[in-house]
């Protein structure tokens, strides 16, 4: 999971100069339902489509459940983003894989792709279905009140922590998702290539984070879903 603050913040006009305990609420109140939503059901489409594809790993596991403490990764999910969002401009973490024995797969390169790409789908299926409610807001002219603009400002960053997951999932670096279609697609020596800078993968990405050339590269595809998904919903 990756998240620019700077750009929630300025999204939802909250403003936290320093260490600002109630702007961090603030955004903490709108954030934790789709957060939770948005890692849990990412986690639990890798486990479904693998068991419908013959690995029961995950389901033996307990991980086919939208219980998000299954998933919650402690230090991850929770003690690592929120220290970064106190006191940096970034938001950075992650939730605990669910495990996927590739060698149960029927056709184990084809069904990797699969069981890849199933997480960043059910996050564009998330930012759709928060569009879709919040576009039902907008048409029945709710009132604007405290509890409107919460609810509003919950859909919209529903919206975007999932169009933002499912676009940085498909980063073509393992171990992210993309990393294993890619793998799954490339010709087995290439592929074998491409396992072997796993180790390095999450170095990579931070590097590219801290440097600014990740939102380079991903901006003009979140820009493009947000752009598809507010249309869709006829939100402004």
């Amino acid at each position: 999971m990756l998240i620019s603050e700077n750009r929630i913040r300025s999204e939802y006009n909250i403003q936290m100069p320093g260490i600002d305990i109630a702007g961090f609420l603030g955004i903490l109140s709108v954030a934790i339902i789709p957060v939770l939503f948005a890692v849990t059901l990412h986690e639990v489409a890798h486990g479904w489509v693998a068991m419908k594809l013959g690995d029961r790993t995950a389901e033996m596991a307990g991980r086919l459940t939208v219980n998000p403490i299954k998933h919650v990764d402690p230090m991850g999910t929770v003690v690592v983003p929120m220290v970064l969002a106190l006191f940096t401009p970034f938001i950075f973490g992650w939730a605990k894989p669910v495990p996927v024995a590739f060698h149960n797969l029927r056709q184990p390169r084809r069904d990797m792709v699969l069981v890849a790409v199933a997480g960043p789908i059910a996050n564009l299926l998330m930012a759709l279905g928060w569009a879709f409610i919040g576009g039902l807001m907008s048409s029945l002219s709710m009132t604007a009140s405290g509890f409107s603009d919460w609810l509003t400002g919950m859909c919209l960053f529903g919206i975007h922590i999932n169009v933002i997951l499912a676009i940085f999932n498909m980063l073509p670096i393992p171990p992210l998702d993309g990393g294993r279609v890619l793998a799954g697609l490339l010709p087995p020596r290439n592929a074998l290539l491409l396992h072997r800078i796993e180790p390095f993968g999450f170095m990579i990405v931070i590097g590219l984070m801290f440097t600014g050339l990740l939102w380079t590269f991903i901006d003009p595809f979140i820009f493009f879903f947000l752009d598809f998904f507010f249309s869709v919903a006829g939100l402004a």
